[in-house]
């Protein structure tokens, strides 16, 4: 996809969702990391479901802590992998209590070193929760990315690179919203849906539906 392609992409998705933000529910940037750490092969509205209950008694790592890896796992049940998401949350918590004062670093070395907290966890909560431009790499996205021609590589970190370089930087920071609820609702894996599709003449996609 070349250069003036990348743009107007953007610029239509932009357009039709001017202040894109995830689906995610949170007030803080520890809610937003916990959430996120739950959501992997989970939905967003099964989190939220759960954080729902959660975060009215534990919303920071001391009353997570508090709570303790047991309790914890009486609110995330009905989410997968709870057993060792509820570990990895306590691991985190402490390690944000006795490292960085209880407060979320903003900064992606000190996100990674937490437990269960990997590269895209990092970019979403510093996209998100802190401004950054920085671009996370999900299933959706990656399939956006390959389908429509925009960022195609063959593994997430090779998407994500391309992607940060081909984002015009007036959309880097809305980009990873964009592509995300772009996959989820339109970009579809099994059936997208082509014909609603408002980057349907850019796409590069050969195998297009026609109803």
């Amino acid at each position: 996809m070349k250069p003036d392609q990348r743009r107007e992409l953007f610029a239509r998705l932009a357009e039709l969702n001017p202040k894109p933000t995830t689906e995610l529910e949170y007030t803080t940037p520890y809610e937003l990391l916990v959430a996120v750490a739950l959501s992997a092969q989970a939905t967003d509205v099964g989190v939220n479901k759960a954080t729902r209950r959660l975060f009215p008694v534990a919303n920071t790592p001391a009353a997570m802590l508090a709570l303790g890896e047991e309790g914890l796992k009486r609110y995330i049940a009905t989410i997968g992998l709870f057993n060792t998401k509820a570990a990895n949350v306590i691991a985190a918590a402490r390690r944000l209590v006795d490292q960085h004062g209880g407060e979320v670093p903003r900064d992606r070395a000190a996100l990674e070193a937490l437990p269960g907290v990997g590269r895209k966890t990092a970019n979403v909560v510093l996209n998100t929760a802190f401004g950054e431009p920085t671009i996370a790499v999900d299933t959706h996205i990656f399939r956006v990315s390959n389908r429509t021609g925009l960022a195609p590589g063959k593994t997430v970190r090779a998407v994500e690179d391309k992607l940060v370089k081909a984002v015009p930087p007036e959309f880097r920071l809305d980009a990873h919203h964009w592509l995300i609820l772009h996959g989820r609702y339109v970009c579809k894996a099994r059936k997208p849906d082509c014909p609603n599709c408002v980057i349907r003449d850019l796409c590069r996609y050969k195998a297009k539906t026609t109803e």
